[in-house]
């Protein structure tokens, strides 16, 4: 059964690719990863199937991730990527899809082409770009068109992005490259310097999804790790606490909230006072690390609160934009492109 399917928002992220369809909601969430052979070129799977094969793969076939740090790094992965899931979207829709992608709020120009050219070459009609913390904001339900500051933290797979918004507007803003990758590799590193085990990215994400913290008590919990280990090259298996491993992940969220302080200080005091009452709104994966929030509250004096939905409002954002594109100032619509 044909379909109209008419506006189509995706947050292209490094980790995840969230799809949001007006009048549907959420219709796709998998991650940024593609499997293709290497002698051939061929795609072999994309999204979830391909996540499993992370690690696991024989030297013939790689599982990557398209993008880096918020960024395209292989262009033409990224536009297969981007053909598969949209072709799951909309393969029965009468039209080409108007797509609205969320990027980074520091994205260059030649980063913007690449996103644009591949989503148009993926099969959409017209595509625009919006910034990645007035996708988020919109998503969080924060109403950004009245002559108020709202701080919001964006934090993804590759990057944290941060912006003081008011009357449809960026007022400042900041994109570092520090996101929920960044805190895997953190968990990494900290396993092979202190016992000598090597695990993967994908064991390194769940170790932080079950036990990572900031807070300032972290608790007892604790969880078992399994991996290599790199002296005798046998499977071993550790069990290590939550509070053991808060000081590798902390020294990343101070730089997060760093740069918040950062954006902050560089922002007219009126707006500050109006984000002393508002506080922080933080979206993306990564703003459910446990004690961010804490940690927001303690270093900069400002409330903050974790949105609803926090992973999904990039996209919902994005996919709801088109209701009111015209109103949103100049610098959050980056790019257009019509075919």
């Amino acid at each position: 059964m044909n379909e109209m399917i008419t506006d189509i928002g995706i947050d292209l992220g490094t980790a995840t690719v969230i799809i949001y369809v007006k009048g549907k909601g959420i219709v796709l969430k998998e991650p940024s990863v593609v499997a293709y052979d290497t002698r051939s070129g061929k795609v072999l799977c994309v999204g979830r199937e391909a996540y499993t094969m992370i690690g696991r793969t024989p030297d013939r076939i790689r599982a990557v991730k398209p993008l880096d740090q918020g960024v395209i790094s292989d262009n033409e992965l990224c536009e297969k990527m981007l053909q598969h899931f949209l072709k799951k979207v909309y393969q029965n829709a009468l039209l080409k899809p108007r797509v609205a992608l969320c990027v980074p709020s520091a994205i260059t120009d030649v980063e913007s082409r690449a996103v644009v050219d591949a989503a148009v070459k993926a099969g959409a009609r017209k595509v625009d770009l919006i910034e990645e913390p007035v996708a988020a904001a919109i998503g969080a339900k924060i109403d950004i068109s009245k002559p108020a500051g709202h701080l919001v933290l964006d934090i993804g797979g590759g990057t944290a992005d941060i912006a003081v918004l008011s009357l449809n507007g960026i007022v400042q803003k900041e994109s570092i490259k520090l996101g929920g990758d960044k805190f895997d590799q953190a968990v990494v590193r900290y396993l092979r310097e202190r016992y000598g085990l090597l695990i993967g990215e994908k064991m390194a994400e769940l170790v932080k999804r079950e036990i990572g913290t900031v807070a300032r008590e972290p608790g007892t919990d604790s969880f078992e790790v399994k991996g290599r280990n790199l002296t005798t090259g046998l499977p071993e298996k550790r069990r290590i606490s939550a509070a053991e491993l808060r000081p590798c992940l902390l020294e990343i969220a101070q730089q997060i909230v760093g740069t918040m302080q950062s954006v902050l200080e560089r922002t007219p005091p009126e707006l500050v006072g109006d984000i002393f009452t508002s506080g922080a709104v933080m979206t993306g994966g990564g703003s459910l690390l446990r004690g961010l929030d804490e940690l927001i509250e303690e270093k900069l004096h400002i409330k903050a609160q974790v949105a609803e939905s926090a992973e999904e409002c990039v996209a919902i954002g994005t996919g709801c934009c088109f209701d009111f594109i015209d109103e949103l100032s100049e610098d959050v619509i980056r790019y257009g492109s019509n075919r």
